[in-house]
Order: C-alpha cells, then structure tokens, then sequence
C-alpha cells in the first residue's frame, strides 16, 4: 500500500471544517433551519414562495465558491477512478439513501450530531458503514 502525500492536506481541511462548522452555526442561529444540503435542494422541488431566494442563493453560492477559488488560488486537479456510469449510479444512490434517511452527511453529519440527535448519530453511522463497505467491496472483493 502506498500513500499519495499530495492529498495529504491537513492545513486545508482544518480550515474547511472550520468554515464548515461555522457556516452551520450561523446558519442556525439566524435561520433557525439546519444546513443540509439534500434538504435546501429538495426545498426547491417543492417551493414555498418565501423560501426560493435563500435556497437559490446558496446553491449559487455553492456554484460561484469554485470560481473564485480558482481564481485568486489557481486549479485544483482532481482524479476521479470510476467512469461517468458509475458516477451517475453513486449519485441516484445516494440521493435515494438522503430521502430514506431524511437528511444527507452534512445535516445530519455535521448539524444533527453537534445538536446530539441520536437520529442523526444512527443515520451517520449508516451512511459511513455504507461507504466503507461499498469501497470495500469495489475496490478489493470485486476487483
């Protein structure tokens, strides 16, 4: 087993759990609503006249933060091991597991477990034991 030290980023993703942790926070304390992602974009399926400019100004937020990452820090390469089929089909997957388990990583994962839902520590768990055994399974049982 080697280890690629290039994505060894520990500065990095200090400061983006940090951002993260408080991005949540403020989120809360001034909304009053948790930060998930699958719930602001399931939201907009079903709109509520007062909710769609928030929603729409996050996920535009979400969309422009890349730009301008690029822009004043230069690209990012990333190197994604599975075809575009395989992408797509982790993709349904996982929106089909955030609509049985209510939630998504970041809600739950990161709003619900600093709340103390016991929910969220079950959907968690389960979330990441899916993970871990699907990667398993892919990477080294099926392989």
């Amino acid at each position: 087993m080697t280890i690629d030290w290039n994505h060894f980023t520990p500065w990095m993703s200090l400061v983006g759990g940090i951002v993260l942790g408080l991005a949540s926070a403020l989120f809360i304390l001034f909304n009053g609503r948790v930060l998930g992602i699958s719930g602001i974009v399931g939201g907009l399926l079903r709109p509520k006249t007062r909710d769609i400019v928030w929603r729409l100004s996050f996920l535009l937020g979400m969309l422009v933060a890349p730009s301008l990452y690029v822009a004043f820090i230069g690209p990012m390469v990333a190197t994604i091991d599975a075809s575009w089929a395989m992408v797509i089909v982790a993709g349904l997957l996982v929106g089909i597991g955030t609509r049985y388990g209510s939630g998504c990583t970041s809600g739950h994962g990161v709003c619900g477990l600093s709340r103390m839902s016991p929910r969220s520590l079950v959907a968690t768990l389960s979330f990441m034991a899916a993970g871990f055994i699907t990667v398993f399974l892919l990477r080294h049982a099926f392989a």
